[in-house]
């Protein structure tokens, strides 16, 4: 499954490298790609081991606010 969030506070590739490694940290993620100028990331997920909430919930423990788009 891809889903699309949206990640706002992010301002240099340090944010996006530190929301990287969070959603990567989870299991089941196939591929996440972070796009800083849209303020946004694409997740690629097995969903039967990972939910959007969860990816969801792991961008904002590092310290940055996101919504499922």
């Amino acid at each position: 499954m891809k889903k699309e969030f949206a990640i706002n506070g992010m301002s240099c590739n340090h944010c996006v490298a530190t929301v990287g490694k969070a959603i990567n940290q989870l299991d089941g993620i196939d591929k996440v790609k972070i796009n800083l100028k849209k303020n946004q990331g694409v997740v690629k997920f097995n969903e039967a081991k990972v939910s959007a909430d969860q990816i969801a919930a792991a961008v904002t423990e590092s310290g940055f606010e996101t919504e499922v788009i």
